[in-house]
């Protein structure tokens, strides 16, 4: 989950408002009291040799040019690479290697180092955003969407920045529910879904979502899991529409169920919650609103 730019606007259900996070500072992630990585203090300092590891398995490098969220675009041994330091660098690298995997499914960039707090992938060459690119990744998200995962749950132990529970459930009500009242508790507000589970990107915002050539969509910083598949398209429209070309190019090769507009809002609320945990101020008002809608 990188940094929500300013002029996303969320696509919640009417009579629900958000806003637009305003997010990181400082120079790399660190730990919180209440869990959650912050940058530039905390409790554990990250990597500061990050340069040799990268050197040696990719060549000397020439350039570092700074990133949102305290990552780094780096030229080294003739090779373009994101660096990213944090806590949940294996996982992400294992959800990547699981995104990888599906086949026909969204491209995404290549993982070169993953160790001890410190991921290191291959750069994606970015070009503006096409109709082309949203009936790709219409399809894309929809063969991802037809991938079993052998459990509800499971998978990463960070949405974005914030730690959540990766314990693997029996079924979709128990999963969201336990994911639900996690983070409700955590951000103050204690207060469900499908038969299989399918595999999820899990953070999936447009931040995280890069065009690439030949109008290839690719995904980033994935917070993957066993859920619902209207959980990624809510999250897709919480900071942003969801274009006609990308709904068309799915519902081509993965029917939505009847009901699906009005379980937006409710696939919508765990972000919501994970930005009060980590944000705090309205977006705790935000998940509040969503909340009594299905109390």
């Amino acid at each position: 989950m990188a940094r929500r730019p300013e002029w996303s606007r969320p696509a919640l259900a009417p009579g629900v408002n958000t806003r637009p996070a305003v997010r990181f500072g400082g120079t790399g992630p660190s730990w919180s009291g209440d869990g959650c990585r912050r940058y530039g203090r905390g409790l554990v300092a990250p990597p500061t040799d990050w340069r040799s590891r990268l050197t040696r398995v990719a060549g000397p490098i020439a350039a570092v040019r700074s990133l949102s969220g305290g990552a780094a675009l780096v030229e080294a041994g003739g090779g373009r690479f994101v660096v990213k330091l944090g806590a949940g660098a294996r996982d992400e690298a294992e959800g990547l290697r699981l995104l990888r995997d599906v086949s026909d499914g969204p491209p995404v960039p290549e993982v070169v180092l993953a160790e001890g707090g410190l991921l290191v992938t291959t750069a994606v060459d970015q070009v503006p955003r096409t109709a082309r690119h949203e009936e790709e990744l219409g399809r894309s998200l929809a063969r991802l969407h037809r991938t079993p995962f052998p459990h509800w749950g499971g998978g990463s132990s960070f949405v974005g920045d914030c730690p959540v529970d990766p314990a693997v459930r029996t079924d979709g009500p128990t999963f969201y529910g336990a994911r639900i009242m996690e983070l409700a508790q955590r951000c103050g507000l204690v207060h469900d879904v499908a038969a299989v589970a399918e595999l999820l990107h899990g953070d999936l915002w447009w931040g995280n979502v890069l065009f690439g050539h030949g109008g290839r969509s690719w995904l980033i910083d994935p917070s993957v899991h066993g859920g619902h598949p209207e959980e990624d398209l809510a999250m897709l429209a919480l900071f942003g529409s969801v274009p006609a070309w990308l709904l068309g190019a799915y519902r081509e090769l993965l029917p939505l169920q009847p009901g699906w507009e009005e379980r937006v809002a409710l696939f919508q609320l765990p972000p919501l919650l994970v930005h009060a945990v980590l944000f705090g101020g309205g977006y705790r008002g935000q998940a509040k609103d969503v909340a009594r809608r299905f109390a």
